[in-house]
């Protein structure tokens, strides 16, 4: 492949390569503290805008440095593309440091370029584990976890899965997870929170929040009309921001009639979701972020997945149903003592850290490039 010359770098530099809603949540503040070291790669990989110019805007970030195309493809075939695209672009500008958050094709994609082309890697939330090797994104963070050399770890349980794969302790440092960091300091207040429920007719406390995009629950036409036909006959509203993915899968499936008792609505902003989240009953999703989540605004979550890489909150602000027929079940438990569910959950501290997780992030990553010394 030919490269592009190489362009003169500023010193210390700092190449943020991220492509999905999760990683613009996760990497604002990093890329706030880093100012001008920041150079920012956006991939594309969620190319849809309620998945991502809406939250460049809410979080007050810059338009991307660069900007790649790898959506709307194949999983092989994004991780080829990110792979050459990222390489050219880093051979032309050539950083101090690459940084990848999370277990997406993109961070996997950005460390194999950053490991191409010899240059120093940081992994943002390395170490989770579910142990399930049907999940694309296991292999993802393996990947990603294997490939740098330094490993910012969200809580102690993840960095006790790196040393048990035999990553040098020195590679790995704890930071608590910086999710915790920008939900706590966007959620709305009680006026605005309001005017939501306002907006889509439902009651504090009365709603359940709902989110499903993992190929295990959309891919599936069995299981996802299960899920569709499980959701509409629980007994209170049911709010189901729907991701692009999944409404594809809806509509290709001919499964439309099967989600008419749902509150489907297009995804909302992450100050609008966050919002949600705080006045629902509980919530309801296959996402890794929402787990987090819940354990900021204090609210249960039912998570429908065979298997998560977030033990830290099961059996606190999470309860794991892999079984879509257990839903229902699942759902009548937590129903039964919601309000001293809700009141044990509100004295729970997130098991993700303090809020000052960016903060750390950013000190290793200096450390490592010699910018903090």
């Amino acid at each position: 492949m030919t490269t592009s010359p190489t362009t003169r770098v500023p010193d210390g530099e700092v190449a943020v390569v991220f492509g999905t809603r999760p990683e613009i949540i996760k990497l604002a503040g990093i890329i706030d503290l880093l100012g001008d070291r920041a150079r920012t790669v956006y991939s594309g990989q969620h190319f849809d805008r309620g998945l991502s110019e809406i939250f460049f805007e809410e979080l007050q970030l810059a338009p991307p440095d660069v900007r790649l195309a790898v959506g709307g493809r194949t999983r092989a075939q994004q991780l080829g593309e990110l792979v050459l695209r990222l390489e050219e672009e880093l051979a032309r500008r050539r950083p101090a440091a690459v940084v990848v958050q999370g277990d997406t094709n993109t961070a996997a994609g950005g460390a194999l370029a950053a490991n191409a082309l010899e240059l120093p890697l940081v992994h943002v939330e390395a170490g989770l584990r579910s142990f399930d090797r049907r999940m694309p994104e296991e292999h993802n963070r393996v990947v990603a976890d294997h490939l740098a050399d330094l490993c910012l770890a969200p809580t102690d349980t993840a960095r006790r899965h790196l040393l048990a794969e035999q990553i040098p302790d020195e590679r790995i440092e704890v930071t608590g997870n910086t999710v915790v960091d920008v939900a706590a300091r966007l959620v709305p207040d009680a006026g605005e929170r309001a005017a939501l429920l306002d907006q889509l007719g439902v009651c504090p406390a009365d709603f359940a929040l709902a989110t499903f995009h993992r190929p295990e629950n959309v891919d599936d036409v069995e299981r996802l009309g299960a899920l569709l036909d499980e959701l509409s006959r629980l007994p209170l509203p049911v709010v189901f921001p729907v991701h692009p993915r999944t409404r594809q899968r809806i509509c290709a499936f001919g499964l439309e009639d099967r989600a008419e008792g749902l509150l489907m609505v297009p995804p909302f902003g992450y100050r609008a979701f966050l919002g949600l989240a705080a006045e629902c009953a509980f919530l309801l999703s296959d996402s890794g972020g929402v787990q987090e989540e819940a354990s900021v605004v204090k609210r249960p979550a039912i998570v429908v997945r065979r298997s998560t890489e977030r033990p830290e909150v099961v059996g606190t602000f999470a309860v794991l149903v892999p079984s879509v027929a257990d839903l229902a079940r699942v759902v009548d438990e937590v129903l039964t003592d919601l309000p001293a569910r809700h009141r044990r959950l509100s004295g729970l501290p997130s098991p993700y850290g303090d809020g000052r997780a960016s903060q750390r992030c950013v000190e290793h990553i200096l450390q490592l490039t010699n910018g903090g010394r």
